[in-house]
């Protein structure tokens, strides 16, 4: 939508300057006819606009008629005033024909023909085109803009650059009636404009229709509709102006569909994320400097996310206010995996921390207030339910000052911070989670959980990176886990310490629980690998002590617990339980190495210290 209504918006405005321009060539003309010189004359009408005019062929007037006509040719215009010099159109021929003011009609233009042009546009962040008939500054005012009612550009070479919507276009566009319409035919023909080249780095192409010139007005709205194809994606909408050509005053609906939602990008220049396949549709509207996009909704996979978003273009940099909700948001659905364009690797097992990447350039130049809410998130397999967080970006720092969730019935809280100034953007996270029941996490099996309780757990990392994975690869800080009271599975207990009971108990698949009494794992991290500082379950026969890292970039499980029984035990081996597999898919094992068999093996550790164990420094 952006790219043909920013090429179409440029196109007219820069061809009301050239009618400002032939217009006073036209006085050039009488000039000349009455024997004063050329080049005073252009300085001077070059002084009064505000542009650098240079005609370096014949100027061909014919002034006395009802709709006087001027050829000129070899024209180029300059930048004005408000931009660094340079300049704005070349022209190879212009033939301009005007309708003189009567009665009952003021000044207008019938035509105007630009053969051979190239347009080098130019927008600045802060809104200053040379495009514009007046400085952005002073104000543009409300006057009806002058309504051209015969337009024929064809195939001009354009160069668009604006930093101000993040759009890059080189290319050719040529605009006109449809052919074969309109001269000989009952109804005016439509006004098209159709262009191709590369838009933000990618082919594109695009088409715009609209009501005809001919039949234009001031006192109706004048109605368009246009498409736009590029990387895989496309943007289809209508819309109207409420009078031609005032681009202050838009309304549009519009739907685009594609294979990632990141490609819209080499279409309205807006860094998104990388999805699969997508729809995204809404209604976009422009009341002066502020902008609105409402009704917005995109669906891709399983997830679905509707809401407004509203835009302050009154101070530089723009402000936004955006409002999201969602019935379901899978991240699995979001990151360069979704769209397939992951690293390839056969052996690389799935991730549970999403990898799906925060823009750096929509943190580093925006300012915004962001609502997010869903009925629920899935993280891995973890399901995130009636989430709600409240967010800020502002000199180049998103803030996420609250988010709050519900999960397996507990309370998840955080906060987090990331700096998105550096090279690599720097984040502070803080998560809690309060009474999650741990015999609620999805399982491979519908069997008994091997562990019952309210969790308890808090995270306090530092980290780098643009997604959740890349901050967890290189975290430093602590994890906290804590189990005040819970029950687990006495086999899993009593196979701890691998025993002739716990084997039994293994073999026989029983199902009984030992009571928890307390447990607790404390980790620090250190560059995205967590090490146990602390890993001990104190059950009603067995204390289990552990120790062993995780490691936070291949989420790789490399723990061992063994269990030290509180009373006689008769063949038991020790041998630790591996804790292997990955955070999403992990699996136990037994310790091949430094085993040893006790025909009997008498009691080995006391209850632990719970109060101290559950202590929070």
């Amino acid at each position: 939508m952006q790219a043909s209504l920013v090429i179409r918006r440029v196109l007219i405005w820069t061809l009301a300057v050239v009618a400002v321009v032939i217009i006073l060539i036209l006085a050039l003309a009488a000039a000349l006819d009455a024997g004063f010189g050329r080049r005073p004359i252009l300085m001077y009408l070059s002084a009064r606009i505000g542009r650098q005019i240079q005609v370096d062929g014949a100027i061909d007037a014919h002034l006395i008629s009802r709709n006087p006509r001027v050829t000129a040719e070899g024209v180029t215009i300059g930048n004005p005033s408000w931009m660094p010099p340079g300049v704005t159109a070349k022209i190879g021929k212009l033939s301009l024909v005007m309708l003189l003011p009567r009665i009952g009609h003021h000044f207008g233009v019938v035509s105007i023909d630009a053969q051979g042009t190239a347009l080098y546009l130019a927008r600045d962040a802060k809104g200053h085109a040379n495009w514009q008939l007046t400085d952005l500054n002073k104000g543009s005012g409300d006057a009806k803009r002058l309504i051209i009612r015969h337009l024929s550009v064809p195939d001009a070479h354009v160069l668009l650059a604006d930093e101000r919507r993040h759009l890059q276009f080189d290319g050719i566009v040529s605009a006109g009636d449809a052919a074969g319409e309109g001269a000989g035919s009952a109804a005016p023909a439509p006004f098209l404009i159709h262009g191709s080249g590369q838009l933000n780095g990618k082919a594109v192409s695009f088409d715009l229709n609209g009501d005809p010139l001919a039949a234009a007005s001031h006192e109706r709205p004048y109605q368009f509709s246009y498409s736009e194809r590029s990387s895989g994606s496309r943007l289809d909408g209508k819309g109207f102006l409420q009078r031609p050509f005032n681009f202050n005053i838009i309304d549009t609906t519009f739907e685009a569909t594609g294979a990632d939602l990141k490609d819209l990008y080499y279409l309205t220049g807006v860094h998104l994320i990388d999805t699969g396949s997508y729809r995204l549709s809404g209604t976009a509207t422009r009341r002066g400097n502020a902008s609105g996009f409402n009704d917005l909704k995109v669906t891709s996979g399983q997830s679905d996310v509707r809401g407004t978003v509203s835009i302050d273009a009154s101070d530089i940099p723009a402000k936004l206010a955006i409002t999201l909700n969602s019935n379901l948001l899978h991240l699995a659905d979001l990151g360069p995996k979704a769209a397939g364009r992951a690293p390839v690797s056969g052996t690389a097992a799935p991730l549970l921390l999403s990898d799906a990447k925060l823009s750096h350039d929509m943190v580093r130049r925006g300012e915004a207030t962001v609502s997010f809410s869903a009925q629920q998130v899935d993280v891995g397999r973890m399901p995130l339910q009636h989430l709600k967080a409240k967010a800020t970006i502002h000199d180049g720092v998103l803030s996420v000052s609250s988010l709050q969730a519900d999960l397996y019935e507990g309370k998840l809280s955080a906060r987090l911070k990331l700096d998105a100034k550096p090279e690599v953007p720097a984040a502070v996270a803080e998560l809690s989670i309060v009474d999650m029941q741990i015999g609620l996490v999805n399982r491979k099996d519908a069997r008994a959980p091997p562990f019952e309780g309210a969790l308890k757990l808090r995270i306090n990392i530092t980290g780098k990176g643009s997604s959740v994975h890349e901050v967890a690869a290189s975290a430093n800080g602590s994890v906290t886990a804590m189990l005040p009271h819970g029950a687990m599975r006495e086999s899993f207990a009593e196979m701890t310490g691998i025993d002739l009971r716990g084997l039994g108990l293994l073999l026989t698949k029983n199902k009984k629980e030992t009571e928890v009494r307390c447990a607790a794992a404390k980790f620090t991290a250190r560059d995205g690998i967590l090490t146990a500082d602390e890993l001990v379950v104190d059950t009603e026969g067995v204390l289990i002590t552990g120790d062993g890292q995780v490691h936070l970039d291949s989420e790789a499980l490399d723990l061992s617990l063994s269990g030290h029984p509180k009373s006689l035990r008769l063949f038991q081996l020790h041998a630790p339980v591996l804790l292997r597999g990955t955070l999403a898919h992990p699996g136990v094992d037994l310790g091949p190495h430094h085993s040893k068999l006790a025909i009997i093996a008498p009691a080995q550790a006391k209850d632990a210290d719970c109060a101290a164990l559950l202590a929070e420094t």
